[in-house]
């Protein structure tokens, strides 16, 4: 007759030798499976690159009408700035009708006036530019004009001794202007850390429910289900292999962040690893839930992407700012743990360790994994119906 001991090292000498043949069952699926390795690196890759060089708000090479009814020293100097600069493709003309023309044929986007009278108005102290945009692209108009009236600004700050009064007559202050969080002022320092929120999302909830669900449908399961292995057991397979898939994804963003486009980690990276081991944890959860409760694989794809990646692409702080969205949009978002995920990776990038976000979001991470994972374990059965 055995005693307590004995019989525990039994049981986990059986449990860890079953768990240890399903997971090289699933490392050898998984390397056989050229999908799944597409899904879970390939991929990932490709939207790195892809997002991280070709997506991004900043509005650069705006072609630009000048008119300069007035060719003064004076206003050569104060539109400086747009020559050689890589925000403007400057064409430089002498009347309206020709810029006109250009706006009409979509090769203007914005024209800046020069009066005639523009150098002697400046002299006594009042002067007049005028800027017109093509409004039908109302957020490339609004970035275009804001980058023209910037220019000028800066050049009456530089010039303020020789027109004071032009300069707002509020006496020698130059305003120097600067965006917290983003010293390069691009936006690609916040389109890449949350890639990594994307990616995580890809290979934890995509990849695990299309797997899964191909398994119910070609019946291998079947085999597991009259064996002596436990659910637990079977959970545990398919979380191991797919949760290093992600993990890789994961390093990738991050060799991609520093080294292809120079974003600097001002939080601890160590906080990045461990809340990124808890959302994947809990995007693992959340495919096997969806995989087990829907078994058919296009239908399980289908929930898996309208319930993690589309939400995560849109709704989770990644495209724009949940605040400037109306409540209700607020209040959806805020029920997806991206969204903490997002907002805690954005930070601990770009701003530092806050850490009462830290805290919370993590809180609420952990608590997302223990119940995906929960709710995976119940509605995964040791039978078929």
């Amino acid at each position: 007759m055995f005693s307590l001991p004995d019989f525990t090292v039994i049981f986990m000498n059986d449990f860890l030798r079953r768990l240890k043949a399903l997971v090289l069952k699933e490392y050898y699926q998984l390397m056989r499976d050229s999908s799944s390795l597409t899904i879970g690196i390939i991929i990932p890759i490709m939207l790195i690159l892809l997002i991280g060089y070709g997506l991004t708000l900043d509005i650069k090479n705006v072609p630009t009408a000048v008119v300069l009814e007035d060719a003064s020293p004076t206003v050569q100097d104060m539109l400086s700035f747009m020559t050689g600069s890589e925000y403007f493709e400057t064409h430089y003309v002498t009347s309206m009708r020709e810029a006109e023309k250009l706006m009409s044929q979509r090769k203007a986007e914005a024209i800046v006036r020069i009066p005639s009278d523009f150098t002697s108005k400046l002299k006594r102290g009042h002067a007049d530019i005028q800027i017109i945009l093509w409004g039908v692209d109302a957020a490339t108009a609004r970035t275009a004009g804001g980058y023209i009236e910037a220019g000028i600004a800066q050049w009456q700050a530089a010039n303020r001794a020789n027109y004071p009064v032009a300069s707002t007559g509020k006496g020698a202050v130059v305003v120097t202007s600067r965006q917290w969080f983003n010293d390069a002022n691009t936006s690609t320092w916040v389109f890449v850390p949350g890639l990594v929120v994307m990616i995580v999302t890809l290979v934890g909830v995509f990849l695990t429910t299309m797997v899964m669900a191909r398994e119910w449908e070609r019946g291998t399961l079947e085999s597991l289900f009259v064996s002596p292995v436990r659910i637990l057991e079977i959970l545990l397979s398919k979380i191991i292999p797919y949760f290093c898939v992600a993990m890789c994804g994961f390093w990738l963003c991050i060799f991609a962040a520093r080294v292809l486009f120079n974003v600097p980690i001002h939080g601890s990276f160590l906080i990045i690893l461990f809340s990124s081991v808890i959302y994947l944890i809990a995007s693992l959860g959340m495919g096997l839930t969806i995989s087990s409760t829907i078994r058919s694989q296009f239908l399980a794809s289908q929930i898996a992407l309208l319930v993690s990646m589309m939400p995560t692409m849109m709704l989770s702080g990644f495209m724009f700012d949940l605040r400037s969205s109306p409540l209700v949009i607020q209040a959806v978002g805020h029920i997806l743990p991206a969204t903490f995920y997002m907002e805690l990776i954005k930070s601990l990038f770009l701003a530092g360790n806050n850490w009462p976000m830290i805290i919370k979001n993590c809180s609420v991470l952990t608590l997302y994994a223990i119940f995906f994972i929960i709710l995976s374990f119940k509605v995964t059965r040791k039978r078929l119906e």
